[in-house]
């Protein structure tokens, strides 16, 4: 039983570039599907001095690590260059033997120093830095990775035997096949999957009772919300497990034999930065939807729950859930990207600790140069918190309005009516007008001639507002019945009467029209009209008077 000397202890978050070596004694392995290589390739430091500092690598065998060496960080890399050649030439000759022939291991002293031949050739000349990773003498040294290249030389040889080859292709084909169920397994998962989400959230009942009927086509929607992020992490995990049973069973299967197992390491130290990335990305946005599902999981429980309900609140919950579901999803993905972001500098061997702190000194340089960064953004969350407006709503802010379209914590974007987008930094609303926030009011001014029979105009209109508030097809959007006020002022028009009307938030305007649309027709039945501005001119020019009444006397 031969025993080997490993040697690694890697430093957190799977950084290479520092290793510190350990001797420990574990039994040759003898299974003949190998296990993945460990990590590969980085020489590690022992000493901190620039070019004279210890260095220490591997040297392999058919992609095999067969024992390290070490060197100064300037010589370290001829010195390998030129073992792993021999070897390699060595083991080519001896490989192209007659299948009985052994291989002679031996160590020589030169000058003092143990010297390694293999059947005559010379290898490599131990060093006392070579012997320092095995805290043993040279010679122990030598002798040790003498007998670990006389079993690994006996034990290629025998890989390459036509017997060998054909009991690890069959191991291949087994690897294979159970590779192809495997995927057919995971396929069909998530065929089932996708049939179970094929029939939409809205024709299933919502969970828990809803308080009000205005609530129900908001928990649909977050549910379907939350259905489509945890499908998407679904079919991300799925196209992951596809990638890890083909590139995985690929991977071992390249093991498999000694002709392709240095395609094995090459691959292996090619990807390692690219994977050690790519899990970290994927698992970035894994969990960013699964953040967006729980967020909306979370709204919907609040709704179903009537916490957030109150008799007046319900159409305006339907705005203040995706203002608030909006900016919080916008934070959390911005810490998420920022946390993926520091862990893909350490999968890269990058130490952060430094940049952290330099981070932290531009923050507050930045700070203090952005105040109206702060301020916009302390300004937004007080109006998210508060309520003042959300999206969806139709706001004044000083001289310019409309529809608000977009709201984060920096900046508010409104939409007016001629179809421009306005965009107003938040730390620059001071007071602002919401006319949609629970209910909106149609302020209507009707001019009505002097001439006219006030009284009975007067009713009309509130027979009009009162047959309006029985419609089925306004009764929705007018919470209360018309107000008719009376007679506001005496203008040049005529008679201004004033109506005030209590409607659903944003249908004051569609309300207002309708209720104009039928006043001018009942008007025009009742022959009751609607006045037009009007003057009357005095001429009272001395001049003009007795012009006119010489030519009468005349």
């Amino acid at each position: 039983m031969r025993f080997q000397f490993l040697a690694l202890a890697l430093p957190a978050v799977g950084i290479a570039s520092s290793m510190t070596i350990a001797v420990v004694s574990v039994p040759k392995a003898t299974a003949q599907i190998p296990l993945l290589p460990q990590l590969l390739p980085s020489p590690s430091s022992v000493s901190n001095d620039a070019n004279n500092r210890l260095v220490t690598g591997w040297i392999y065998l058919d992609g095999r690590r067969l024992f390290q060496i070490a060197a100064s960080r300037s010589n370290f890399p001829e010195r390998s260059e030129d073992i792993q050649k021999k070897l390699e030439k060595i083991a080519k000759n001896y490989f192209q033997s007659p299948a009985k022939t052994a291989v002679k291991v031996e160590v020589r002293k030169v000058n003092d120093l143990p010297v390694i031949y293999i059947n005559g050739q010379y290898l490599m000349t131990i060093t006392s830095e070579d012997a320092g990773l095995r805290e043993v003498d040279m010679l122990t040294s030598a002798n040790q990775i003498a007998e670990s290249l006389q079993e690994d030389l006996q034990q290629a040889k025998q890989e390459r035997q036509t017997q060998f080859l054909i009991d690890q292709g069959k191991i291949a084909a087994g690897i294979g096949l159970t590779m192809i169920v495997m995927s057919w397994g995971v396929y069909s998962w998530q065929r089932r999957s996708k049939n179970d989400a094929v029939y939409p959230l809205a024709s299933q009942p919502p969970r828990g009772p809803l308080p009000t009927a205005a609530a129900q086509p908001i928990t649909t929607q977050l549910n379907q919300q939350q259905h489509r992020h945890i499908q998407e992490v679904k079919r991300r995990l799925f196209q992951l497990t596809q990638a890890g049973i083909w590139g995985g069973g690929s991977f071992i299967i390249l093991g498999l034999f000694p002709y392709t197992r240095p395609f094995q390491v090459a691959i292996l130290t090619a990807a390692q930065f690219p994977l050690r990335l790519g899990v970290v990305f994927l698992g970035t946005y894994v969990v960013i939807r699964l953040i967006y599902a729980l967020i909306d999981r979370f709204t919907t429980t609040l709704i179903s729950s009537g916490a957030l309900l109150t008799p007046e609140s319900s159409e305006r919950l339907q705005l203040r859930v995706s203002t608030f579901s909006g900016v919080t999803k916008s934070i959390a993905t911005g810490i998420c990207v920022g946390v993926g972001f520091l862990l893909a500098l350490l999968s890269l061997g990058i130490d952060i600790v430094p940049l952290l702190a330099g981070a932290s000194l531009v923050g507050v340089a930045v700070s203090l140069a952005s105040q109206n960064l702060i301020k916009d953004a302390i300004n937004g969350f007080l109006i998210i918190l508060e309520d003042q407006y959300a999206l969806g709503d139709v706001i004044n802010v000083g001289n310019v309005g409309g529809l608000v379209e977009n709201l984060n914590l920096r900046m508010t974007q409104v939409r007016d009516s001629e179809g421009r987008l306005i965009t107003i930094p938040n730390g620059e609303i001071k007071v602002v007008a919401n006319l949609s926030s629970r209910w909106s009011r149609a302020d209507l001014t009707i001019p009505i001639a002097y001439q006219a029979d006030i009284e009975k105009a007067l009713k009309l209109i509130e027979s009009i507002g009162f047959e309006m508030d029985k419609d089925p097809q306004w009764e929705r959007q007018i919470l209360e019945t018309p107000q008719v006020l009376g007679i506001d002022q005496f203008g040049d028009r005529g008679l201004i009467i004033r109506v005030w009307i209590k409607t659903q938030p944003l249908k004051q305007w569609d309300v207002a029209r309708e209720f104009r649309r039928r006043l001018k027709v009942a008007l025009d039945e009742v022959g009751i009209s609607i006045s037009v501005p009007q003057q009357a001119i005095w001429v009272n020019d001395e001049q003009s008077l007795n012009f006119q009444g010489n030519g009468k006397a005349n």
